[in-house]
Order: structure tokens, then C-alpha cells, then sequence
């Protein structure tokens, strides 16, 4: 069967997250429901990874199979039909012909994340960035991000329970920027990443730049592996995937 690689943005507000559940909208469903509707016939699709309720997508990819190749003169009309469809919290910005082999998931070579915060009541900002106190030091908590780069094992960071068979992750960016006035965000990037990992190395870092852990204790949170002694998990709005990158496919994202 032919197989597609759907690239696609969302915001996570309505939704419980990406992934199908029961009893809850997710982004998943939407996507599937419409992209069945559009092609007529019941497509599944497979999602680069999993963000939770209330998390945004600059960049996610999906894999799905067809019954049959679509023409390529339609494929630019099939986006235009998904767009018009979907809620508008969702875009999806194009479909990419693929080997029958490859998989969104597993054929993922790296995956970034950012987290924005800003200080002042912003209604533009509003389930979209995470307001929090302005008062830790920035340069405090890149040095504990320069601590995090140089870790392997993220058992400190991963949800109890989350059912990874290995907390294993090579991270290759962790920093924290100015993000125009009034504003942070935290760029990490990474082979893979844990249930809530994120969010949690987000709160730690809150932590030690506003003094409550040390640079030390950092350290000894991570060689331990408790989850209870690092900090708590930030809220989900301000956390965005931002781009995921294919060996196979050249990457258009901004």
C-alpha cells in the first residue's frame, strides 16, 4: 500500500492530546476523521511521538497508507480539501510520498522542543505561553542546562509509569534565550525524549535559577534517577514541539 507522510502544526488547547483516546478530542482523531472523509476510505495514521494534553505543535509528521497512489497533480488540492475541513486550531502544510518502509515514530532522527514563558498579563499570550514570576537568574539556569547536554539518563525527568523501556537520550541543545521583551524560552533538542521530560527539566531548571537547588544537587538529581527530587512539571501551554527531522526528507521548517 502507498504510504504518506502528512507534516502538520497544531494548537493543543481543545484538544487531550495527540494521541487516540476513548473518552477525549484529540488531534489524532481529528486528523484521522478528516483525512478519511477527504480520501474516502477509513485511514489510520502513526505520529512522529505523542504531546500531551494542552501541548502545541509548530511541527508534527504522521505516516498513513492509502488503497491506491494519489495522482500527484492532486495532492496539492488533497491539502487544500484537509484545510478546509479541519478545525482551525489545525493546518496541515503538505503530504510527502514515502517508502512503504518508512515510519514517523521510529525513522525520526532528532526531535526539538521549545518552552516560552513571559511575566506580564498578555491576553495575546494566553494558553499559548506559560506566565510565571521574572524573578530566577537566566545565566544560573543555562549552566544547569550545560549540566543536562552533557547527561545520558533521564529517569529524574520521566513520568512514573510511562512504560520506556530505556530513559536513555542523547541531547544535543539545551538553552535558555531571550525571547523579546518580557519573554524566555527554553530550546532542547534530542534523539528522543521521555513522557513529561520536558516539562519536568523545565520546572528543575526554574528551580536552580531561582536558587532552590544548587548546581550540585542538580547533579545528584540526575545520577540518582528520582523523579521526586527534581522539580515539578511545569504547565503544558507553554510547550510546543517545534520540529522533528527525517534523514529522507528535506526539511522546511522556519
Amino acid at each position: 500500500m502507498p504510504r504518506y507522510f502528512i507534516e502538520l502544526s497544531y494548537q493543543g488547547t481543545n484538544y487531550h492530546g495527540w494521541q487516540m483516546q476513548p473518552n477525549a478530542v484529540t488531534v489524532q482523531e481529528v486528523l484521522d476523521a478528516t483525512l478519511s472523509r477527504v480520501l474516502r476510505q477509513t485511514i489510520s495514521t502513526t505520529g512522529s511521538g505523542r504531546t500531551d494534553a494542552g501541548v502545541h505543535a509548530l511541527q508534527q509528521f504522521a505516516h498513513f497508507d492509502t488503497e491506491a497512489p494519489l495522482p500527484p497533480s492532486s495532492v496539492g488540492k488533497t491539502v487544500s480539501s484537509l484545510n478546509a475541513l479541519l478545525p482551525p486550531d489545525v493546518a496541515v502544510r503538505r503530504l510527502i510520498p514515502v517508502s512503504d518502509e518508512a515510519h514517523a515514530r521510529f525513522d525520526a532522527i532528532s526531535r526539538s522542543y521549545h518552552y516560552h514563558m513571559h511575566f506580564e498579563k498578555d491576553p495575546f499570550l494566553y494558553q499559548r505561553s506559560w506566565k510565571t514570576r521574572n524573578d530566577f537568574d537566566l545565566e544560573r539556569m543555562n549552566r544547569g542546562a550545560s549540566l543536562i547536554r552533557k547527561h545520558t539518563d533521564f529517569a529524574s525527568f520521566c513520568k512514573s509509569h510511562a512504560g520506556s523501556k530505556t530513559t536513555v537520550c542523547k541531547i544535543t541543545e539545551a538553552v535558555w534565550e531571550p525571547d523579546g521583551a518580557g519573554k524566555v524560552v527554553f530550546r532542547i533538542s534530542a534523539d528522543r525524549f521521555l513522557r513529561n521530560m520536558v516539562r519536568a527539566i523545565v520546572g528543575t531548571l526554574l528551580d536552580v535559577g531561582r536558587m532552590k537547588i544548587s548546581l550540585d544537587e542538580l547533579q545528584d538529581i540526575m545520577n540518582t534517577g528520582s523523579r521526586s527530587a527534581a522539580g515539578e512539571s511545569v504547565p503544558a501551554e507553554g510547550l510546543y514541539l517545534a520540529r522533528v527531522e527525517y534523514p529522507y526528507i528535506k526539511d522546511t521548517w522556519r
